[in-house]
């Protein structure tokens, strides 16, 4: 399998790198997106040195800017005929305070959601090419609301709204293309939601403040997070499973417990398709980008 990860230098992005990277006999090519040249090299060369795995790269990106989205898609089909899947995994998570984007708009909403929006949409015509299967497969989490009069939350912010929106924007997304999807003949392109049951424990910490540094480490201590690799092993089966069983789960919201994948019930206003095209087309405005919009403008078209 062919697998782009978002955020794939931290957290669960790379737990899904590592074990795929080392899986079935080092078979799988791996496509890391990151903004850190340094960082990313780093991880080719200690995935190379545990897995000799020859079939990792990255492509350089920062989700904050539109000018890096457009520049990864063209760079993506430079390099590639196909993809197997995308893993939507890239987020900021603590913040200290509001910060705006050179595009204009709130870093959570704009790397979290926005700039994923476009990059999805924009390389759909690469996973249609997959001869196993195409699927996008979304981190996200379960809670949350669109603040429809404050998307950028410029009168009232927080991290954790920040981030909780954008969680409901992905699932109102997936399930979104998931529908148009299923309404394409012979699609075989599937679109999953997945939250992890515990917190995979990250280098986040560094750059949280110290009294929460201090009540995240006591809760590791109790059991509370698990390691990237882990998160990485029980998420290998949505990357590598058959294009049949991936197509069953298309349209759903799952977690992991008892040792098996189990169904989420999906908040009503999430499922509701009014909200999902009004958030479409709210995204497509905001993106403002010709080729998002003729690609989305062909999905209507069939």
């Amino acid at each position: 399998m062919k697998v782009l990860i978002t955020g794939g230098t931290n957290g669960m992005g790379k737990g899904v790198a590592k074990v795929l990277a080392d899986a079935d006999n080092q078979a799988h090519e791996i496509v890391i997106l990151c903004r850190s040249k340094e960082l990313g090299e780093a991880l080719i060369k200690e995935l190379n040195d545990e897995t000799s795995n020859n079939k990792i790269s990255i492509i350089l990106c920062d989700l904050t800017k539109f000018s890096d989205v457009k520049r990864a898609i063209i760079e993506m089909y430079e390099k590639h005929e196909f993809l197997d899947g995308i893993f939507i995994n890239a987020g900021l998570g603590y913040a200290a305070k509001r910060i705006e984007t050179e595009d204009g708009f709130d870093a959570h909403f704009q790397v979290n959601y926005l700039s994923q929006f476009m990059l999805t949409l924009n390389l759909l015509d690469l996973l249609k090419k997959s001869k196993k299967g195409g699927r996008v497969i979304f981190n996200v989490t379960r809670r949350g609301e669109i603040f429809w009069d404050d998307m950028q939350m410029e009168k009232k912010w927080s991290y954790e709204r920040g981030i909780h929106q954008a969680m409901v924007a992905k699932r109102m997304l997936l399930v979104k293309l998931h529908r148009m999807f299923r309404e394409i003949e012979d699609s075989k392109i599937s679109f999953i939601g997945f939250e992890i049951s515990k917190t995979v424990w990250s280098n986040q910490i560094n750059i949280i403040p110290g009294y929460m540094r201090i009540m995240v480490t006591l809760m590791k201590f109790f059991g509370t997070f698990i390691s990237i690799e882990e998160c990485g092993r029980i998420m290998k089966p949505l990357f590598v499973e058959s294009q049949q069983d991936s197509l069953k789960r298309s349209g759903t919201f799952i977690t992991w417990k008892k040792n098996q994948f189990m169904d989420i019930k999906e908040d009503l206003a999430v499922l509701n398709k009014e909200m999902q095209d009004k958030l479409w087309k709210i995204s497509l405005e905001l993106c403002a980008d010709e080729k998002t919009n003729q690609i989305a403008e062909s999905f209507q078209n069939r």
